[in-house]
């Protein structure tokens, strides 16, 4: 479904029924598809998924947008779909979305898969530098696409002009402080190996905001919510409830 938002198409569908609404944002270069698993698994809940301005079949965003106007762009939608106090859940660049949010506007509960709050100054660990030679290697196409998943920077060399510019400013943006006035009952879900928002961010989070929980998955990477999607979403249940 379409509406149109801030002078641009936003592409969003809505699905099952309930008492609560979970709206679920992806992370950068992604879709919807990225988290319809985890929605399709939170049955007895009305289920919205966006895809956020820029990707999947919504329009990109007509100047440079910051992380603020996406979330305005979410509280529009939502307003327009008369959900007043979502439970909203965010992996990564759409979990980033969701702290501004929560911090800005009433939010029932909120869940963040490796999100990131603050500039990360750190230099590229050897598995990065060694998907980047295997890259140029012949042959090894099969090791691409876990490459594309797995290298920020190529989120970068993918995007179109006007998307670059709003990853850099997403990127450098410190939320810090309007992390600081969230509310709402927080659950915080990470992988140790997660090499795109280093796990000492999960416990970060945790201290900044005050009523907040860390679930940590061993051995699992960025996507821990997808990794471990059956145990993630049994934790997810009893935290709606």
């Amino acid at each position: 479904m379409i509406k149109h938002i801030k002078n641009i198409d936003v592409n969003y569908i809505e699905y099952g029924s309930g008492k609560n609404t979970v709206v679920l944002l992806h992370g950068w270069g992604q879709n919807i598809e990225m988290m319809k698993p985890l929605g399709d698994r939170l049955e007895g809940n009305k289920i919205i998924i966006v895809d956020l301005p820029g990707y999947g079949l919504s329009q990109e965003p007509n100047y440079v947008w910051t992380i603020y106007d996406y979330v305005e762009c979410i509280k529009e939608l939502l307003d327009s779909l008369n959900v007043k106090k979502p439970i909203l859940m965010g992996h990564s660049f759409g979990g980033k979305i969701s702290l501004v949010y929560a911090s800005k506007y009433d939010v029932e509960k909120l869940v963040l898969f490796g999100s990131p709050y603050r500039p990360e100054k750190k230099k590229l660990s050897l598995k990065t530098k060694l998907l980047k030679k295997a890259k140029k290697i012949p042959g090894l196409n099969k090791l691409e696409g876990f490459a594309k998943k797995h290298i920020g920077s190529t989120d970068y060399k993918n995007a179109s002009e006007m998307m670059r510019k709003i990853l850099v400013s997403t990127v450098n943006l410190d939320i810090t402080e309007d992390v600081k006035k969230i509310k709402c009952p927080t659950l915080i879900i990470w992988g140790t190996l997660d090499e795109a928002v280093p796990v000492a961010d999960a416990y970060e989070l945790e201290k900044l905001i005050p009523d907040a929980g860390v679930v940590i998955y061993e051995g699992c990477t960025h996507y821990a919510y997808l990794e471990r999607i059956n145990e993630v979403t049994n934790v997810l249940k009893v935290f709606i409830k």
